[in-house]
């Protein structure tokens, strides 16, 4: 799945490319995503202008005239800008044709992602409305993550994923946050200091910002939105890399289960 700095990298690729087009047509080509495409999309944006991209959690928001578009990447998503007259291909649902001949074209083979509209402030929306603070803004800080956690029994890797308490942190991103800041996945929220939760911060911004740089993590199909991929994954230090010597004490990596989710961490620097 696309995570943060996926779609943080899609959207600054996205920005010059469509801001201020105007929308000369909509095609859907398949309603049927993880909620059915409106059917007066078309009719509401053509004549528009894209007026804006940002990103809240995972959510792409492409602010224009009338309203918000509300797109999700889902399991497997990308988009890209293409020549209007390029053939479609297969898992090419839904498109924003603009008047200088290109489109905004989102291909979602596991028809996992969405389109929605909305014409209110886009943050009420109820998918967006209970989210927690961005990790990368100011508010994400190891007293916030220590006030939150009192009390909770749930594993730590757990805590930093539910989305009401943190938005966007992904299991990759988990993994590698972790293994930066010595915490294990299976430690419980509850148990871990204030020094050792301001570490755990730290080690999220930075992560995920190294990320970004990098152009995000390419698993399975995701690609960026000029069709190049991320290469993050060059530089993943525990996921993925069970059997691996871990980078910094050179013992075996090891993968378990938290949560429903693969967790690689090293037994030795993790605690």
């Amino acid at each position: 799945m696309p995570e943060l700095p996926e779609v943080e990298t899609t959207c600054r690729g996205l920005r010059p490319r469509v801001v201020d087009r105007l929308i000369a047509a909509v095609h859907v080509r398949e309603h049927r995503l993880r909620w059915p495409v409106p059917r007066h999309l078309g009719r509401t944006i053509r004549g528009t202008r894209i007026r804006a991209v940002d990103r809240r959690a995972k959510y792409l928001l492409l602010g224009t005239d009338v309203g918000t578009l509300i797109l999700h990447l889902g399991m497997s998503g990308s988009l890209h800008v293409v020549a209007a007259d390029s053939p479609a291909g297969k898992y090419d649902h839904f498109e924003i044709v603009f008047s200088d001949g290109n489109c905004l074209r989102l291909r979602d083979p596991r028809r996992f992602g969405c389109v929605l509209w909305t014409t209110k402030d886009p943050a009420s929306h109820p998918l967006l409305s209970a989210l927690g603070p961005e990790p990368l803004s100011g508010a994400l800080t190891g007293g916030y993550l220590y006030a939150r956690s009192r009390g909770r029994r749930v594993s730590v890797k757990s805590f930093i994923m539910n989305s009401d308490i943190v938005t966007g942190i992904g299991n990759i991103y988990a993994n590698e946050a972790l293994f930066t800041a010595g915490i294990h996945p299976q430690r419980r929220a509850g148990q871990v200091s204030l020094q050792r939760y301001t570490r755990l911060a730290d080690s999220i911004k930075a992560t995920l910002e190294q990320a970004i740089r990098a152009g995000g993590t390419t698993l399975r199909d995701f690609s960026s939105e000029d069709g190049k991929p991320g290469y993050f994954q060059l530089q993943l230090r525990v996921y993925g890399r069970e059997g691996a010597l871990c980078p910094r004490c050179q013992g075996g990596i090891r993968r378990r289960m938290v949560a429903q989710r693969s967790s690689y961490f090293c037994p030795q620097c993790q605690r």
